[in-house]
């Protein structure tokens, strides 16, 4: 019997147990703008550094710009970073990595590492941008998923067939709270294609001159305080992003109490309902859709009942306790898991050496 073996088995099952294992997120480097993707990998990895797990954020080059200047100071002092170049990177079996679905080049990097393996799914649609033809994540040791909603998960699941999918829904946080204020005459404009917002804002001129007293603002380059800030002053929302799987611009316009009128995606979430927004399936609507709200809302004229449904919707992204408890149970499942494979393989070592 290989004593070293033992040794590293029982070394551990007692690191999980001690809660030294280290889970590594991977982020991508936005050089300073603002990332709902990633602040959401980082309230993830907070949680757990929080609650005593060896939570580190993980990104590629030594130059990362990290997310202070507009997520905050306390996610780059409280959370360990570390940089995959310089191959001073200490992986063992009982840590874990989890990488975004976008970076499949990754994945292939790291398939070879004894240790966990989860991939982050908030896109669909970008699952398979560097994936090569043929592949899976399973070939590359990524057996478990997370996604963020039951649509998503259902996508996901009938391409990776054999995945493992778990649900961690987004969480909104407290800097964004409802307006104290009326609203100002300004519509917020979130498109994924900045190009796509302009030619909004320029048909809307053109087609309505009589609202050209409206200003159309793009959020984007600011931080969240700034953002957050900037969207209690709208009276309405506009979003264009048919392949969005429903992001975070839509819950935190509702958090702050402003309705949103957006094109319904490819992949349709279950929160995404016809009482708590006006969604079109039409984008050559959204023009005149929006003229009638504005109008609407000179007259005062905005059904109550919407900002009901809004703020109903907003409360079941808004609980920090639900989020973070969620966050531990499911990596508490997955290194449990993972420490029941080692005692496992430590069993029949030593049933090896008893017969």
């Amino acid at each position: 019997m290989d004593n070293s073996v033992v040794e590293k088995l029982k070394n551990s099952i007692a690191n999980i147990e001690q809660k030294n294992s280290k889970i590594y997120f991977f982020v991508q480097d936005t050089k300073g703008n603002a990332k709902g993707s990633i602040r959401y990998i980082y309230q993830i990895a907070l949680t757990l550094k929080r609650a005593g797990y060896n939570a580190i954020i993980l990104h590629e080059k030594p130059d990362y710009v990290g997310v202070a200047n507009w997520l905050g100071d306390d996610y780059m002092k409280e959370l360990p970073h570390k940089s995959i170049e310089g191959g001073s990177l200490e992986i063992s079996p009982e840590d874990y990595l989890v990488i975004p679905e976008i970076f499949a080049f990754v994945m292939d990097q790291v398939k070879n590492l004894p240790c966990g393996k989860i991939v982050l799914c908030q896109a669909y649609d970008h699952m398979m941008e560097t994936l090569q033809p043929g592949a899976t994540w399973m070939q590359y040791g990524f057996v478990k998923c997370i996604t963020t909603s039951e649509t998503q998960k259902d996508f996901i699941s009938k391409i990776m067939k054999t995945a493992s999918i778990d649900i961690l829904e987004p969480y909104i946080p407290d800097t964004f709270e409802k307006a104290t204020l009326p609203a100002k005459p300004i519509v917020a404009v979130h498109a994924r294609e900045q190009r796509d917002g302009l030619n909004f804002i320029k048909t809307f001129y053109l087609k309505y001159p009589q609202f050209r007293w409206v200003t159309f603002r793009d959020l984007r380059g600011l931080t969240e305080k700034e953002f957050a800030s900037g969207l209690k002053d709208c009276f309405l929302s506009i979003w264009i992003d048919p392949t969005s799987a429903f992001g975070t611009f839509q819950l935190e316009s509702m958090k702050v109490g402003v309705p949103v009128i957006g094109q319904v995606p490819n992949v349709v979430p279950s929160r995404m309902k016809e009482e708590n927004g006006i969604w079109l399936e039409n984008p050559t609507q959204l023009v005149d859709i929006t003229a009638d709200f504005v109008q609407n809302w000179i007259e005062d004229n905005i059904k109550p009942e919407l900002f009901d449904e809004i703020e109903k919707t907003a409360a079941q992204f808004s609980d920090a306790e639900k989020f973070n408890n969620k966050v531990i149970e499911l990596f508490d499942s997955y290194l449990n898991s993972r420490k029941e494979s080692f005692v496992s393989q430590l069993n029949k070592l030593n049933e090896t050496v008893e017969a």
